[in-house]
C-alpha cells in the first residue's frame, strides 16, 4: 500500500515528531501528521481506528462551511464597519467594568479566531463575529478582556471570565452555530 491509497486520501505530512496526529481542515479535507518513521500501514490503521471521528468531524466542517459561504467584498465592508462601529463601544464599556486597560483595539480579517489578546494587551477582533449575536460578541468581548489578568485558559481565567458573565457557555455555544 502507499499513500496515495490510504482512507479518505489525506494528506500525509511527515516531521521529525514522534506521534501520529489527524486534523480537519475547514474545508472538510484530512491532514495526517506523521513521524518520518510511520509506516503507511501504521497511517492506515490510525485512520481506520478514527474512521467514526474522521466522518464525524468533516460532516460538521462542510455543514458550517454551508451556514457561512465565502462572503462578497460588499458584505466584508458592511461587516468591517460595523464591528469599527460597535467593538470599540463594547470593549470600553466592559473594560471598565472589569478595571482592566487593552493598550490598542484592532479589527483583522483573521478567519479562524474570533478575537485574541497580546502579552502587551492587544485586543483584536475579527470582523466576521459581526456575523453572531450580539450576546456571542460580548462574550468574545469580555473573554480577550479576561485574559489582561490571566494570558492562559487556566481555571482562574475561566472563573474571571463568569465573574463578569455567569451564562458565559451559553453565549460560547452561539459561536459553534
Amino acid at each position: 500500500m502507499n499513500e496515495k491509497n490510504l482512507p479518505f486520501s489525506p494528506t500525509v505530512v511527515r516531521s521529525d515528531r514522534k506521534t501520529l496526529a489527524l486534523k480537519i481542515t475547514r474545508e472538510g479535507a484530512l491532514i495526517v501528521q506523521a513521524p518520518r518513521r510511520a509506516t503507511v500501514e501504521e497511517i492506515a490503521r490510525a485512520i481506520e481506528k478514527h474512521r467514526a471521528w474522521i466522518e464525524k468531524n468533516q460532516i460538521s466542517q462542510k455543514e458550517r462551511a454551508a451556514a457561512h459561504p465565502p462572503l462578497s467584498a460588499a458584505e466584508e465592508a458592511a461587516l468591517r464597519k460595523r464591528a469599527k462601529e460597535i467593538l470599540p463601544q463594547k470593549l470600553a464599556f466592559y473594560a471598565q467594568i472589569m478595571g482592566v486597560s487593552p493598550t490598542r483595539l484592532t479589527i483583522t480579517g483573521a478567519k479562524t479566531r474570533f478575537g485574541s489578546c497580546s502579552s502587551k494587551n492587544a485586543i483584536s477582533f475579527s470582523f466576521y463575529l459581526m456575523q453572531y449575536p450580539d450576546s456571542a460578541v460580548d462574550y468574545v468581548v469580555v473573554h480577550e478582556l479576561a485574559h489582561i489578568r490571566h494570558h492562559d485558559h487556566s481555571p482562574a481565567f475561566w472563573a474571571e471570565v463568569e465573574k463578569w458573565m455567569p451564562d458565559y457557555k451559553e453565549r460560547k455555544v452561539l459561536l459553534k452555530q
